[in-house]
């Protein structure tokens, strides 16, 4: 009878392991995310109801876009799950936090607060997260484009507020 060595041991279960491995990510292959966008409802968008200027209007796609809206463009490797089912998943969460495509929709208290938050997060250089910016460089914002979101988000949360009468909100900033 021949005595396996320690080595061999270990290489024999981690050939097993890796197999077993592969084998797992093919099959996940056959689970592919949907990857198609909701359909967009005419005048609902933010950018056309806010008539956003062009220039500001191309920040807020390029860095916003694909995960809070209806306009989600996937990269080559949302077809390679588990990956897929991340980018998927982060992008149904963005939507469900602030969706501009359906910005129209949101009662004017809860349009002021979702700008709100989302000028404090840019301010704060949370958004764009930098595990999208990673992949997606053309989304990272310079300082003039983040404090031209900055004034933007606030100009229009102003506007609302003012024509709803809405108290202004208390910065969580420390």
């Amino acid at each position: 009878m021949a005595r396996f060595s320690y080595f061999h041991m270990i290489n024999y279960f981690m050939k097993k392991i890796l197999a077993v491995l592969f084998v797992l990510f093919v099959l996940i292959q056959f689970f592919p995310i949907d990857q198609k966008n909701p359909e967009p409802t005419p005048g609902m968008d933010f950018l056309t109801i806010k008539n956003t200027p062009e220039k500001t209007a191309n920040i807020i796609r390029s860095s916003c876009y694909d995960c809070h809206s209806n306009e989600s463009t996937y990269p080559w490797y949302a077809n390679v799950q588990p990956v897929g089912w991340f980018l998927k998943s982060h992008i149904d969460e963005g939507r469900k936090k602030l969706n501009f495509s359906t910005f129209a929709t949101y009662e004017p208290k809860r349009q002021a607060h979702k700008l709100f938050e989302a000028r404090e997060l840019v301010e704060n250089g949370e958004m764009p997260l930098d595990s999208y910016t990673l992949g997606h460089p053309e989304a990272d914002l310079s300082e003039s484009q983040r404090q031209e979101l900055i004034k933007y988000f606030n100009f229009v949360e102003s506007d609302i507020r003012l024509l709803n009468e809405l108290p202004a909100e208390k910065s969580t900033q420390p």
